[in-house]
């Protein structure tokens, strides 16, 4: 490794993962650019990882922090205990047990965990919470959590919870989000701090306040549709440079 990369904390980004069709006609890997890109603005070396649980470990020895990515699929219910699946509930399994194992490991190792969308929802569920299986069924009069609009434009604003780790790094307590989910937190894990809810109730961001940095948030910051969604990501990478230092 040179040291100019040295000097700049490498973050392992879960892909989505795709079956054949469209881009191949063999199973593929799949990440939006803006993923990596804000994490190189903000100073950080992305790197992919795929799905290959038995492989965690060995990721966790060249990472200094560890982005769960988001995508069109849910967590089986089964692994927070519901005894019934939705309609809705579509899973992708491998990858669920490859972000399951990577996101455990990361967390023994107290490494920097920033989960958005979907992977929020699986650290919670890691992290010992549960998930609503389908927001328009459970939560009457919500928002509309899959916006119609373009996801580089707010669906809505989230409120902060004073005195959070979220709300030390935006300094708001009004956040407008982009909202691309039909599930969310229900009950959050022990110790869990539940830092932003929607104007419905839904839970939309958590975190742990008894590890370095452990941050999940329900939208999709990459998209950097406010200055809030900038700071997250410049302050899990600052994060990370301070575990760099550590090795």
């Amino acid at each position: 490794m040179s040291r100019a990369l040295a000097r700049r904390p490498i973050i392992g980004v879960t892909l989505d993962s795709e079956p054949p069709g469209g881009y191949s006609k063999l199973p593929w890997y799949a990440l939006r650019e803006n993923y990596c890109d804000i994490v190189a603005r903000a100073g950080g070396v992305p790197i992919a990882l795929p799905h290959e649980p038995d492989l965690a470990r060995d990721y966790l020895d060249l990472i200094h922090g560890l982005v769960v990515t988001g995508g069109a699929f849910d967590i089986d219910p089964a692994l927070y205990g519901a005894g019934e699946r939705h309609a809705t509930v579509t899973l992708k399994e491998r990858r669920t047990r490859f972000e399951w194992a990577i996101t455990e490991g990361a967390l023994d190792r107290d490494l920097p965990i920033l989960g958005i969308c979907g992977g929020q929802q699986l650290l919670n569920v890691v992290l010992g919470g549960t998930l609503i299986q389908h927001i328009p069924d459970a939560v009457p009069g919500c928002l509309a959590h899959e916006q119609p609009n373009p996801r580089t434009e707010p669906g809505h604003d989230v409120l902060v919870t004073p005195g959070t780790l979220l709300h030390r790094i935006t300094g708001a307590v009004r956040l407008p989000v982009n909202s691309a989910h039909h599930q969310a937190a229900e009950r959050v894990g022990p110790g869990i701090v539940v830092s932003a809810v929607a104007e419905d109730g839904v839970i939309e961001a958590i975190e742990d306040p008894d590890r370095t940095f452990c941050l999940g948030v329900q939208w999709h910051p990459e998209y950097a549709i406010s200055r809030g969604d900038t700071a997250v990501i410049e302050a899990f990478v600052a994060a990370a440079a301070e575990r760099m230092g550590e090795r």
